[in-house]
């Protein structure tokens, strides 16, 4: 039970308010229009004049599904018209030439990853064409250390195509699960049954794909203990060698699809509890290692290491094992992040096209980094991926006497203090065990943009 967070219940009821997840620092409410497509190729020129310019990842968003999923918050169509993703990608891949002209060919493209919507809406010519648009605008990393991801929906997808998938480069996929039970598979109308993902996950072993990851929610519509704990157990046994428990957030307010959902059926706060402390005990009595976050990974695997190591790291995507990249956001809604800036594409599709045809970078808004934001980024950062803050590195590294810059941060820790979550020296900041689950309560207080009104932004920190 190597790295089990401590489940404090009385703490974690104290501490669970709303708050970022800081895949970014500022957060995306900071994000702005006055930052523009000029400021974003200033950007990507001066990244590409650094002695030592980072290596490229790239996300690509896909924003079609088949079905509505009721609990999703993602920005997606639903459609059963496929000509609307014929459509897309050749805007897409317009987008791709655009882009790469922005960069040197010869950074490698060393991550990426597709996301949705549903990735595996595409059709296997599709998926084909749209990598070898993206092999010729740029230079891909053809390695095994390569990391080149994509999101699955069971239900849209044969054993057959997962071969494809590896042969078309992929070598790391996600399965959506979310839960096994039928009653919780038909409340959120996503029905899928445990024999599926079985299948899938062997045609990923046998097509040799170095990472398998599973998507679990908790606290969905008349999920039990007993009934999670049924899916925990299969999802134990399939051995896949990441797992993510993301909590849910119901707020049907702005979430028009979880209007759907009956408010009879959601499982009451403590219940969410309960579930979450399942959760860790299950994962890591089974061999799993924690992460961070909602993330658990099986001891060899490269998340475990890194975690191990002091090498992990944190992007939009979550946790990494790769060196710090220039983040190139393709597709409608998709963000980016390219030296000290980061930026995102506009979220309707008219608008998106209406943009690549004037021929100009689809860009919405976007921020750029002041030293004030660089300092509290690998504050955070520091905090959520190693657990604690060595006060001379950041001291050196930015300038400042540590103390006398956080004094109101510092102040606001003394309740953790006191609550066992964070201990405070003249050397670090270290969480404790009992503080893991915590740690995003903990990072707000170095947040500087973070007023009540923007915290009901966010979904609950556990």
């Amino acid at each position: 039970m190597e790295h089990m967070p401590s489940f404090n219940r009385a703490l974690v009821e104290k501490y669970d308010r709303p708050g970022p997840r800081y895949t970014s620092y500022p957060t995306a409410p900071q994000f702005h229009t006055a930052f523009a497509s000029e400021h974003y190729q200033q950007a990507a020129l001066h990244s590409n004049q650094q002695t030592h310019a980072k290596p490229l990842s790239i996300y690509i968003h896909i924003p079609f599904c088949q079905s509505l999923c009721y609990y999703c918050a993602c920005n997606k169509i639903i459609t059963q018209k496929t000509s609307r993703a014929v459509e897309y990608l050749e805007y897409l891949k317009q987008e791709i030439i655009l882009q790469a002209g922005l960069f040197d060919k010869q950074r490698p493209v060393t991550q990426l990853h597709l996301g949705g919507g549903t990735p595996t809406y595409l059709t296997q010519e599709q998926l084909t064409d749209l990598m070898n648009t993206l092999r010729s605008a740029f230079n891909l990393d053809e390695t095994e250390q390569r990391q080149f991801s994509l999101e699955v929906d069971p239900r849209t997808i044969t054993p057959e195509q997962i071969q494809l998938l590896r042969d078309l480069g992929f070598n790391r996929i996600s399965f959506g699960v979310q839960d096994f039970d039928p009653k919780v598979q038909e409340a959120v109308n996503r029905i899928q049954s445990d024999e599926q993902v079985q299948v899938l996950i062997d045609a990923a072993r046998k097509a040799e794909f170095r990472s398998i990851s599973a998507d679990l929610i908790y606290g969905l519509p008349l999920q039990t203990v007993e009934s999670f704990d049924a899916t925990l157990d299969k999802i134990i046994a399939m051995r896949p060698d990441r797992i993510a428990a993301y909590s849910y957030a119901h707020l049907p307010k702005m979430v028009r699809a979880q209007r759907l959902i009956r408010p009879e059926d959601m499982p009451p706060p403590e219940r969410k509890l309960e579930l979450l402390e399942l959760t860790i005990r299950k994962l890591c009595s089974a061999g799993y290692v924690y992460i961070g976050m909602d993330h658990f990974a099986l001891p060899e695997d490269e998340l475990a290491q890194a975690r191990i190591n002091d090498t992990l790291q944190r992007n939009f995507q979550g946790y990494s094992t790769h060196a710090d990249c220039d983040l190139i956001g393709l597709g409608v809604s998709s963000i980016g992040k390219v030296g000290d800036t980061y930026s995102q594409n506009v979220k309707e599709l008219s608008q998106y096209y209406a943009y690549l045809n004037k021929d100009e970078l689809p860009l919405q808004r976007g921020y750029q980094l002041n030293a004030d934001d660089k300092l509290r980024r690998d504050v955070i950062s520091a905090l959520m991926c190693h657990n604690r803050i060595e006060i001379a590195a950041i001291e050196q590294q930015h300038g400042i006497n540590f103390n006398e810059y956080f004094a109101d941060a510092l102040l606001q820790l003394q309740e953790q203090v006191t609550d066992g979550l964070v201990t405070i020296s003249d050397e670090a900041i270290v969480l404790l065990d009992q503080g893991n689950l915590m740690m995003r309560s903990v990072a707000m207080a170095f947040d500087a943009y973070l007023g009540e009104k923007q915290r009901g932004e966010f979904s609950r920190t556990v």
